[in-house]
């Protein structure tokens, strides 16, 4: 049985912006498309209060599905789309849905004037329990805003994809991120942008506003360290252009920047479990809420 890209469905604008990206994806991919839609189940104590009508629960359990799914086909020709309604915690079963999926897709409010998303407690509990890579895509994303603009300076999809962003830590490298990120620029035909944001030691960090020498050696090592983590990645993909980044300072801020010219950001998520559940870091974390891009975050050992 083939993987798909399912995508979480709930009605909502950012959840359609996402059932969009999802459906691209798949073409790009060649899987079928699964939306799910999950039925939270009403809580003991309200089930005695007066509960919506019969054309109400129809249509949250039917006609939402029914209706994406028959947009997404006439946008998609040739797309296997299928839709699949479940009940119960939706961070739980959308975390039990990825279990045939290749990615799962997941819509994200945007913040208003402000770029970025608005990741809400069921997308962060999903990504710190997830096995397989979840893509978070905000609302009212289009496919042009993935492409560079035309000559006159519009978008257009008509145009090349702009990169992959790939942010990436040199110490402890993993093959499950980068290879995503690779694939990832592959299928699009552009090029991979790889970001490593650096900070110094502990011990070197009081004085190195001042010691340039010391600081250039550090930049230096960095460079060298990303570039020979990248060198058998470069032989395996040799058509994908890759740019190589090693700036001083916060990755997350970095990586934030970096979006804002990205047809998508991919960021690692080690798969820890800690006393109080799972964690997503710090960098993802800021990415996820901030970056302008959609994002994939790729859980790994």
């Amino acid at each position: 049985m083939p993987r798909t890209v399912t995508v979480g469905l709930d009605g909502s604008a950012e959840s359609r912006t996402a059932a969009e990206w999802a459906a691209r994806e798949a073409q790009l991919l060649g899987l079928p498309l699964k939306l799910v839609q999950v039925w939270e189940p009403v809580p003991a104590p309200m089930a005695e209060a007066p509960l919506p009508g019969a054309e109400t629960q129809k249509y949250w359990t039917e006609r939402i599905p029914r209706e994406t799914s028959e947009g997404i086909r006439l946008r998609h020709p040739g797309l296997d789309v299928t839709s699949e309604q479940l009940s119960g915690r939706p961070a739980d079963v959308l975390v039990g849905a990825m279990k045939d999926a290749e990615l799962l897709v997941l819509g994200s409010r945007a913040l208003g004037g402000i770029g970025g998303f608005l990741v809400g407690s069921v997308g962060l509990s999903v990504v710190a329990h997830a096995d397989r890579p979840v893509v978070f895509v905000r609302a009212g994303e289009q496919s042009a805003d993935e492409h560079e603009t035309d000559p006159v300076g519009i978008p257009s999809a008509a145009t090349p994809f702009r990169p992959v962003v790939l942010g990436l830590d040199v110490e402890h490298p993993d093959d499950e991120v980068i290879g995503f990120a690779f694939a990832a620029a592959a299928r699009r035909g552009t090029s991979l942008r790889v970001v490593h944001g650096w900070n110094p030691p502990a011990y070197y960090a009081h004085g190195l506003s001042i010691d340039l020498e010391l600081h250039g050696s550090l930049a230096v090592r960095e460079s060298t360290a990303l570039t020979e983590v990248l060198r058998p990645w470069s032989e395996k993909f040799p058509a994908t252009e890759v740019t190589e980044e090693c700036p001083y300072g916060s990755p997350g801020n970095h990586l934030v920047d970096a979006s804002h010219k990205a047809s998508l950001v991919v960021v690692g998520r080690r798969r820890r479990r800690g006393p109080l559940g799972a964690h997503i870091g710090s960098v993802t974390h800021a990415v996820l809420h901030h970056s302008t891009a959609p994002v994939a975050v790729v859980s790994h050992g």
